[in-house]
């Protein structure tokens, strides 16, 4: 039996258009993690983070908007992936209250950001929290609702924020310790050969140095800003040294081997600087143009982007975060007051009046399954669709309409309207399947 896919979560907080540094070290080689087999990948807009700096509202709506164009401009798939703003999916506010009834003090205040806040105001003579906002030293406490809400298995994370990954594994280790198993403990994803671009000053390329190449930049713009990289003084016809080059650097991050083999031959027989910096421009242009021109179309549209975002939204809570907060409300002693539960015979009754299960994945065919379970015990194997959209419409049907429809042909499988949609576990029958089905209206009421 298959077991549940890999899922790997990437929060993306809503700073701007991003610049070449942000599309060669985050952007491109997320897109192209997402793309591999046996991995269930969610990607979202971090928009309640970006609150705790930003109190221009409308720079957190532009911003949300231009950062959700450029992943959707440089190959995010909705379709393949989960896509979806943090502030539309309301059970992660109500995960981070019942994770801060367990988040230690202590801990946060240990935290790397609080702790730079603190250090400042000292340093400056003032009162250890002047300024900080509460939003600020409980950012670790909502960065771990974002991660445990969907039980992610991975978070690709820069060094700085390993922290935040082992505050998530504490809050939900204390909260499975308290009520039972019900969080995945996330492990960070440190990618180590994580490319850095220079920047136009041979620096780091980053915006708190303004020296960035904007992704999306003009055609003519972008030209501009490749002529400004600062090179040394060696003369056409003089050898130049290729390590160490900032532009060589940038001309490698969107080359092929044989193209960066041939530009390293060039620099040894003495390049003009002006020549490889055309180089450069025509290589990188080749790359960006066409996303330049899918950007611009998808800003001039934000109602489809605000389409999008809202659909990878809804059916990620009907799917998973709708359904796992009730059990999660159920485990704490939020329930149905007419079964009153305690102790461990609580927990179990609980388990036992819980309704079954849907869980969704990836195979190595690259087609979306789902099964769906009651405990330990398999009910239903899904037939693979073609996209995770297809999957979770056809569970939000079998939800909605508690399986009315259903029959089974014997050694074919379960049809759904004439359709063939997955096969019954062992020793199941359809009418079990049915009744299993109907636990998840009872759930509702």
């Amino acid at each position: 039996m298959s077991q549940r896919p890999l899922r790997v979560l990437t929060g993306i907080k809503p700073t701007g258009v991003p610049h070449l540094g942000n599309y060669v070290g985050a952007i491109r080689p997320a897109i192209s993690a997402s793309n591999a087999p046996g991995v269930e990948s969610f990607f979202f807009l971090a928009d309640y983070h970006a609150l705790i700096s930003t109190h221009d509202p409308v720079r957190v709506q532009q911003s949300t908007l231009e950062v959700a164009a450029s992943w959707l401009a440089c190959g995010l798939d909705p379709a393949r992936v989960a896509f979806y703003r943090q502030s539309d999916i309301p059970e992660t506010t109500e995960l981070t209250w019942l994770l801060t009834c367990v988040a230690g003090k202590g801990i946060l205040n240990r935290a790397h950001a609080y702790k730079a806040a603190v250090d400042r105001n000292r340093d400056e003579g003032e009162d250890d929290d002047a300024g900080v906002t509460a939003g600020l030293f409980m950012y670790p406490v909502l960065m771990a609702a974002d991660i445990l809400l969907f039980n992610a298995d991975q978070v690709p994370v820069g060094r700085d924020q390993i922290q935040h990954i082992e505050m998530a594994r504490d809050f939900g280790q204390r909260f499975n310790h308290l009520y039972g198993s019900h969080f995945t403990l996330p492990e960070a994803l440190v990618e180590e050969q994580v490319a850095t671009l220079p920047g136009l000053d041979g620096r780091k390329m980053s915006k708190s140095y303004d020296n960035v190449i904007p992704l999306f930049a003009p055609r003519e713009q972008l030209r501009k800003a490749v002529f400004s990289i600062v090179t040394d003084s060696r003369a056409p016809g003089e050898p130049k040294e290729p390590e160490g080059s900032a532009l060589f650097d940038l001309y490698r991050a969107f080359a092929s081997e044989a193209e960066t083999t041939a530009m390293r031959e060039a620099y040894a027989a003495g390049i003009a600087w002006g020549e490889a910096k055309e180089r450069l421009f025509e290589r990188i242009d080749i790359e960006v143009a066409p996303l330049r021109e899918r950007y611009n179309a998808l800003v001039a549209d934000p109602g489809a982007i605000e389409r999008q975002l809202r659909d990878g939204a809804a059916r990620l809570r009907e799917e998973v975060a709708a359904p796992f907060l009730r059990e999660l409300r159920s485990a704490v002693g939020l329930h149905d007051l007419s079964r009153p539960l305690a102790g461990k015979a609580a927990a179990n009754e609980a388990a036992a009046a819980a309704p079954p299960q849907f869980k969704q994945y990836r195979e190595d065919d690259g087609r979306f399954y789902f099964k769906l379970v009651d405990g330990d015990r398999l009910l239903l194997q899904s037939e693979g669709h073609d996209s995770p959209r297809g999957a979770g419409q056809l569970i939000a049907r079998l939800k909605r309409e508690a399986g009315a429809g259903l029959h089974h042909v014997e050694q074919v499988g379960v049809h759904l309207g004439g359709d063939l949609i997955g096969r019954l576990g062992e020793a199941v029958a359809v009418e079990q399947l049915m009744e299993a089905l109907a636990r998840f209206a009872e759930a509702e009421l």
